[in-house]
């Protein structure tokens, strides 16, 4: 498993702030508050690149990590640090700082340009789309307007089918912009109440 190096990213970038992990990417993905900046797989710690420092990663000889969805290779913006690295825990802490800005960056950027279609908000692939204009929720707006309960219900009458919680919590990070596995418990749990009612 990936302990070593993710209980040692977890203490060093305490001083980000609430620095959390959840399973992604075949790894555990590190989180200061809501934003991924960081990831451990196979006990290698992963840095998040964007605009800001990707080509200078690049220069540095750093690779980005490589995962299989559904067979076919997905080039994550997480790249693989030197273990030298570990080393020099102020260097390290600098080039974190770098990636947590950068997600940072990146996540408002794209809460800024709100997608035109389903497909497009986070944890919706175009099988979802088709799945929501069926129930009569064809645009990010509407789907705004229904709330997750509201469409998770809607989707339920349109559909024959049985409909896992997991959609549940995807529709509440489409509408809230985040990852499904970030949303809350306590958040959960109010959607489920709203959802008996």
């Amino acid at each position: 498993m990936d302990k070593p190096a993710l209980k040692d990213a977890m203490r060093l970038f305490a001083e980000f702030g609430n620095i959390k992990s959840r399973s992604m990417f075949g790894g555990f993905g590190l989180f200061c508050e809501d934003t991924m900046f960081a990831l451990v797989v196979n006990n290698t710690l992963h840095l998040r690149a964007g605009i800001e420092n990707e080509a200078l990663l690049k220069q540095q000889g750093l690779t980005p990590y490589v995962y299989k969805k559904r067979g076919f290779p997905v080039v994550t913006k997480y790249f693989a640090i030197p273990s030298a690295w570990w080393d020099d825990p102020e260097r390290l802490l600098a080039e974190a700082k770098t990636a947590l800005d950068v997600a940072i960056q990146d996540r408002s950027m794209k809460s800024a340009a709100t997608p035109s279609r389903l497909k497009d908000l986070p944890n919706l692939r175009l099988a979802t789309e088709r799945m929501l204009k069926k129930a009569g929720i064809d645009s990010p707006e509407t789907l705004q307007k229904h709330g997750a309960v509201g469409a998770y219900k809607a989707l339920r009458s349109a559909h024959e089918t049985q409909l896992s919680l997991e959609l549940l919590w995807s529709l509440e990070g489409a509408i809230t912009g985040k990852h499904w596995s970030v949303v809350p418990p306590q958040r959960r749990q109010e959607l489920l109440q709203h959802l008996e009612k």
